[in-house]
């Protein structure tokens, strides 16, 4: 281990660690990029793709981020944007949920989907995808829909739940699952020009508050464009990244209304809102 520690501190520059001198470290040692890029972090030696997360995150804030899971809950529209930034970001692990295939009409909207890979299991193509943009990053893939029967252990290790999912039903059973575990529950949804983000804490019922019934949600009636899904699905992004590291002030309490139509953004407050400190 000490020749590896030696050879990465040979190989920085500025502090900096380039991609070919992390893989070389990986081919001569034998260990996973993950815990190559860990040893890394922890001698203070930033892999350089990182370089411009630098100036508002630490490298202790990059290890968190590393030594972090996460489970992202639908692989389509909102999930695939999800997949993708928690990815470029540095979450050390990601678990994909989603028990469907890509089918045509996912080609509108969905970051993950082409014409090649329709009739493929989406959680595949979603840890193709990850190998390829950061190889440090562990996907772990379950191709099944989640639900009271399996969610326990769907979300087991987790710090927290992605809500990328497209009906009410699972929603409401992501939350109280969550809740159970003591995990974090980040809601999104979208339906046409509209979508709406919040953060639900352990114990806490805004998502229930919003979803009083179950049933599908409105996203057959209004449609989804390309845009929608990527702008809520960075503003679900940016709130794991909060929670993670226990930085800035998350959606709790709080629901962020999105009206792309008129380029408004509206919060409304939960009956159930936490006492700020």
């Amino acid at each position: 281990m000490e020749d590896v520690c030696s050879f990465l501190a040979a190989q920085s520059r500025d502090g900096l660690l380039s991609q070919e001198a992390l893989g070389q470290a990986v081919e001569q040692s034998g260990l996973s990029w993950a815990r190559i890029e860990r040893l890394a972090l922890e001698r203070n030696l930033l892999p350089a793709r990182y370089q411009r997360n630098r100036n508002m995150l630490t490298l202790a804030d990059q290890l968190r981020l590393a030594e972090s899971r996460v489970a992202v809950i639908g692989c389509g529209g909102l999930g695939g944007y999800i997949l993708e930034e928690l990815g470029r970001l540095g979450v050390g692990r990601i678990v994909a949920i989603d028990p469907d295939v890509f089918e045509e009409h996912n080609l509108n909207r969905q970051l993950l989907a082409t014409p090649a890979l329709l009739g493929t299991p989406k959680v595949d193509v979603a840890k193709k995808r990850l190998r390829e943009i950061n190889p440090a990053v562990e996907v772990i893939t379950h191709q099944k829909a989640f639900g009271r029967n399996n969610g326990m252990e769907l979300l087991s290790e987790s710090t927290v739940a992605v809500d990328a999912l497209d009906n009410i039903e699972g929603r409401l059973e992501l939350a109280e699952i969550s809740s159970a575990l003591g995990i974090t529950m980040v809601h999104g949804a979208i339906a046409g020009w509209y979508g709406q983000v919040t953060t639900q804490f352990p114990g806490e019922r805004t998502v229930q508050e919003n979803y009083p019934q179950n049933g599908r949600g409105i996203e057959k009636e209004l449609g989804n464009p390309s845009f929608t899904p990527a702008v809520i699905a960075s503003l679900q992004a940016a709130e794991v990244c909060k929670v993670l590291l226990g930085r800035g002030t998350p959606l709790r309490g709080r629901t962020l209304i999105v009206d792309l139509l008129e380029m408004e953004f509206v919060e409304t407050q939960s009956r159930d809102t936490p006492p700020t400190a």
